[in-house]
């Protein structure tokens, strides 16, 4: 069976069948519904083998850095909802931070014939972005180089997320601030990690605060990650609140605290960056940064599918995020004695 099937099925034709089948623009509610029950009544299933030789496969590649990170599922959820109405499909790889898997990984769905990937977090640098974008259409979300013209970025603004976090900090009181990041080695000048840490400077220093700002770095592997955070918790000199750079460990040092007996907000406040929905468990709690990992994957989604429709002309796409307080912060009805 092939589209021809369906076209003389529904009485319309092969091209009318196609607009239908990629949701193209003007295509009416009536031919759309004609198309969808011939395809129902024929219980048709395109061959994605089939599109690929002809130039389309349908499918978009997304690929994740570090499938535990709890931001991750709503950026997924995003760019599903754009995809549900249409004939496109993702296809998900998982990487992690090691370069070689993350480069055979984008070769691997090139070879597929994907129409396009979605990459979440790279670590590659921008020139071996450029090289591949070549091949396929790519859009790198949390990836911040606006100078790319060969891809295509999204991101929330993750410089301004930090000093919102420092904003709130010091509006609560609170005077002695630190952050805690990545391990040098785990981040390059385009990645969050590096941005959010050029945003707690600056914060910083414009509250007052000093011109080197305290950072700690924090390994990404356990146990290493979570002797670090004990070590920072058990520190004489620890300071009276954190921003850390994602809930991903936010997450794991509220529950450490509580494990060593540092009361939140008490003795320590906590904001994270991700808004994840672990954060809002009553039993977590955690202020955080939101970022809107659903409406960053609409986005990438949208400008993906742009790009694959012909556009050329490099889109660097900003979102403002916003913070969401809870009670790591501060307290409902607490006074601000915060020092």
């Amino acid at each position: 069976m092939t589209i021809r099937t369906v076209a003389a099925h529904a009485g319309v034709s092969v091209a009318a069948v196609s607009k239908v089948m990629r949701n193209a623009y003007g295509v009416s509610d009536a031919l759309r519904a004609r198309v969808m029950d011939a395809i129902e009544a024929l219980a048709y299933r395109p061959s994605r083998a089939a599109r690929g030789l002809r130039g389309r496969s349908f499918t978009i590649g997304v690929l994740l850095i570090d499938i535990r990170n709890p931001f991750l599922p709503e950026v997924i959820a995003g760019v599903n909802g754009v995809l549900a109405p249409s004939h496109y499909q993702a296809m998900i790889g998982v990487s992690d931070a090691r370069v070689q898997l993350e480069t055979s990984l984008i070769e691997s769905m090139i070879d597929y014939k994907m129409d396009g990937l979605i990459l979440v977090a790279p670590r590659l640098p921008s020139e071996i972005l450029a090289k591949f974008a070549v091949q396929i259409p790519i859009v790198a979300v949390g990836y911040h180089d606006a100078s790319a013209t060969a891809f295509d970025t999204v991101n929330a603004d993750d410089q301004r997320g930090a000093e919102i976090a420092v904003e709130a900090l010091l509006a609560c009181g609170y005077r002695d601030v630190e952050m805690l990041s990545l391990g040098e080695r785990q981040g390059h000048a385009v990645s969050v990690v590096r941005q959010r840490e050029i945003g707690f400077r600056r914060a910083m220093q414009r509250g007052g605060l000093g011109s080197s700002p305290a950072i700690g770095k924090i390994p990404i592997a356990s146990p290493k990650r979570e002797e670090a955070m004990r070590k920072f918790l058990s520190r004489k000199d620890r300071p009276r609140a954190v921003f850390c750079w994602s809930d991903l460990d936010a997450i794991t040092l509220l529950s450490l605290a509580m494990e060593l007996g540092v009361r939140v907000p008490e003795d320590l406040a906590v904001i994270g960056y991700d808004n994840s929905s672990t954060a809002a468990l009553g039993l977590v709690n955690l202020a955080s940064i939101d970022q809107s990992g659903r409406e960053l994957g609409q986005i990438a989604t949208r400008t993906l599918i742009s790009r694959i429709e012909g556009r050329t002309a490099a889109e660097h796409i900003f979102q403002i995020p916003s913070l969401v307080s809870r009670n790591s912060l501060i307290r409902s009805g607490n006074s601000k004695n915060t020092r």
